[in-house]
């Protein structure tokens, strides 16, 4: 029986069970094929199948600054077995094109995956698809602020339209007066950038519930039911009172969450904001600022659109853990620096060394996940996509780079 005429329920399904890299070839092998690997429903389902499929296998997207001088920055995927007695790890770094292979051009955070797709926050922000090597710069805005203002800090969120089938980056930007060098506490600017119009709009600024301020040092990916999240605050009588701030990727509207009193001080105790149940509904890591051991109390909002479902889930620890989470995943699986700048994985009472570094507080982790979902648009021209390729991890078994810490 030729390629062509195998039942298509039986080719979908094994197809689905392989790599993306391997499908990209298959997609020479016949027309049949062709079809079937770039039909959207394909690639949709592609997505769920393969990324759920049981193994021993795990894979974490990094991003690290490993040297004290200079900002480059290596975007690696990191590989493991479960099973390994020896736990090795294995690196591939991300190649990225020449004109963003420098000390120029940095990345700060990860955003993602968002069906296999992620935003890389930096110089410049990026959209990429490891698993298909697509990397697209983002344009810069052009919007000037109004009154004579700058922009001192800002805060990304990142997400799907699944109405529009598009790739959506919100801004929020925190403004400052050149007069007199201040700002009204609690005030923002939005604007928001589309895939499919490669391109940045303002946002009404009407839509934000201000005054509302937002909290640095929580910075692990939050996306559930088509909204991007962070964690705030608001000063309510005097008191400082936390919050869930919520942007809408569909309906475009931001919406504030009431969370419960989840901890006594800011200044004794961490919040981290963090997705749960499959990026269903939200939740959020309570932990110690101080101490080398640390036990994790983990609040969960049950019912997404339910303010009064929050409940606290379970705790961890105590834990031997000296700096802040950078990454979570799944529902107990948590990603942090050690005092050594080292990444270190926390799964099941079990704590595991990845072997990479990143100085200067810059390494930031995410699930990896396969995807064949394209960042291609339209007019190629103007939505310029780049290839890139895995090379392996020239610094992760070096002796030179591990003593140079």
């Amino acid at each position: 029986m030729s390629m062509e005429h195998l039942p298509g329920e039986l080719v979908s399904n094994v197809l689905s069970r392989l790599p993306s890299k391997v499908l990209l070839l298959c997609k020479c092998v016949c027309k049949s094929w062709f079809d079937l690997i770039t039909d959207p429903h394909f690639v949709s389902n592609y997505y769920v199948v393969y990324n759920s499929l049981q193994s021993q296998e795990e894979h974490l997207l990094v991003i690290r600054r490993p040297f004290f001088s200079g900002l480059k920055t290596y975007i690696s995927v990191l590989s493991w077995n479960t099973n390994d007695p020896k736990k090795h790890v294995s690196s591939d770094v991300l190649n990225p094109p020449y004109e963003y292979n420098s000390d120029h051009k940095y990345w700060t955070e990860i955003l993602g995956p968002c069906n296999g797709i992620y935003f890389l926050e930096g110089n410049p922000n990026v959209l990429m698809n490891p698993s298909l090597g697509e990397f697209k710069a983002l344009p810069k805005s052009h919007f000037t602020s109004p009154h004579g203002t700058y922009t001192f800090t800002d805060y990304a969120g990142f997400g799907f339209d699944p109405k529009t089938n598009d790739y959506k980056v919100v801004v929020l930007k925190d403004l400052w007066l050149k007069e007199t060098d201040e700002r009204e506490i609690g005030y923002w600017s939005a604007e928001l950038y589309s895939l499919n119009s490669n391109s940045w709009r303002k946002l009404d600024p009407s839509l934000l519930p201000l005054p509302i301020e937002i909290w640095g040092s929580s910075r692990v990916f939050t996306y559930a039911n088509n909204c991007c999240h962070w964690w705030g605050f608001v000063e309510d009588s005097g008191a400082t009172q936390d919050i869930v701030l919520a942007f809408d990727m569909v309906k475009e509207s931001f919406r504030k969450i009431r969370v419960p009193k989840v901890r006594d001080s800011s200044d004794e105790k961490f919040a981290t904001l963090v997705p749960f149940e499959e990026s269903a509904s939200i939740g959020v890591l309570v932990y110690p600022v101080r101490g080398a051991e640390k036990s994790f109390d983990v609040w969960v909002m049950k019912d997404y659109w339910d303010e009064g479902s929050w409940v606290k889930q379970y705790s961890v620890g105590p834990v031997q853990v000296n700096h802040r989470i950078v990454g979570f995943y799944g529902t107990n699986r948590f990603l942090w620096k050690d005092s050594n700048e080292r990444l270190v994985l926390y799964d099941s009472e079990k704590t595991r060394d990845l072997q990479v570094y990143g100085k200067f507080d810059s390494i930031r982790a995410a699930r990896y996940t396969e995807s064949l979902v394209s960042l291609h648009r339209g007019n190629e021209f103007s939505h310029k996509c780049f290839s890139c390729s895995l090379v392996p991890d020239p610094l992760l078994h070096d002796s030179e780079y591990l003593f140079s810490f």
